[in-house]
């Protein structure tokens, strides 16, 4: 028993990996194309690109694991039934449920592994990745050059047409507000941004302002000047697992998450039957079209695990399990139980 439980999990070892490396890849593919429109927004160097990278594998891995698995486990059985190596086991008098039993002891770890990775994990990953791009977008601010564009600063349009990046000082500056009651232009010779406590201020030397209405024009000259603009907001503080997914933020999204997640961790570990009813065949008189049920099967179950939350909320992730399970294993009474 111990040969063929070794002989069923190394040819389902070789099978995942071939499938779960091209998937991990795609997916890889995936982030990184969506990583390349944050440089329109900030600069980021290759080490900072690789930090965000390893930000996202744990959900690359919760998304790609499961899929993973139950394919390489049908088309694992799929191909021993058509060398006619699982009729031959069959007929040595060994049931169809210790095929089960192999096959749920590495799913009952991926689910395991599943829960780990989304309960713990990507919460503490997510608030580190969020505060990293904040600070990186907050940083940007500071990357003002000379454009005919102008740049956004609070409130402000704010256009240089000099300027030394690395000292953060510019020549020949203009800012205009028309968010105030008066239309506001100040023109300045010299500014320097200075970032003191998250807080943005922008020095004018020698300049001179205009406010002006329908009615109205006003002109002031200065010496100094002083423009605040308040960073982006302060960063998000992990305190524990429970507070996490116990505080009220986001909750209606930390809900769809918790049952949509929960269900796939659990994919694996309550597929087992269906996974041996699609797999396990008779070379000469079964043809299965297994490429499609596996396909449709891993759409069926990911679209009822988001559609049904409308109607069952948290009683989603029992009615679909129990359903699940009781369908697959309904199928391999039907088409391997009772065969063989």
């Amino acid at each position: 028993m111990d040969k063929l439980r070794h002989y069923i999990l190394s040819h389902l070892s070789i099978l995942f990996f071939s499938i779960f490396l091209p998937l991990f890849a795609i997916a890889s593919v995936i982030f990184l194309i969506k990583l390349a429109t944050y440089t329109a927004v900030i600069q980021l160097t290759l080490l900072e690109m690789v930090k965000l990278y390893l930000f996202v594998i744990p959900e690359l891995l919760f998304y790609t694991l499961p899929i993973a698995f139950v394919v390489a486990g049908a088309l694992t059985l799929y191909r021993l039934s058509n060398d006619n190596e699982m009729v031959v086991v069959f007929s040595l008098g060994i049931s169809p449920s210790f095929v089960a039993r192999v096959l749920g002891v590495p799913a009952l770890l991926l689910t395991i592994l599943l829960l780990v990775d989304f309960i713990v994990v990507t919460p503490y990953i997510k608030i580190i990745s969020a505060n990293f791009l904040d600070k990186k977008k907050s940083e940007a601010k500071f990357n003002l050059t000379a454009s005919e564009f102008g740049h956004h600063f609070g409130d402000w349009m704010l256009f240089v047409n000099k300027s030394d990046q690395n000292a953060h000082v510019f020549s020949d500056v203009v800012l205009f507000n028309k968010a105030m009651k008066d239309e506001i232009l100040i023109k300045s010779d010299q500014a320097e941004l200075i970032n003191e406590g998250g807080i943005l201020k922008l020095k004018l030397d020698n300049g001179e302002s205009y406010s002006y209405n329908n009615e109205l024009l006003k002109t002031m000259i200065f010496k100094t000047a002083y423009i605040n603009d308040k960073m982006s907001t302060d960063p998000m503080i992990y305190r524990s697992i429970i507070d996490y997914w116990s505080n009220n933020e986001l909750r209606e999204r930390k809900n769809q998450r918790l049952i949509t997640n929960t269900l796939l961790s659990l994919f694996p570990l309550i597929s087992i039957f269906l996974v041996i009813a699609l797999g396990v065949v008779h070379a000469r008189h079964q043809k299965r079209w297994i490429y499609l049920w596996l396909f449709l099967s891993v759409v069926a179950f990911y679209a009822a695990s988001i559609v049904t939350q409308r109607w069952f909320a948290f009683h989603t992730i029992w009615v679909v399990a129990l359903l699940w399970s009781i369908m697959g294993y309904i199928f391999y009474r039907r088409l391997v139980g009772n065969r063989f």
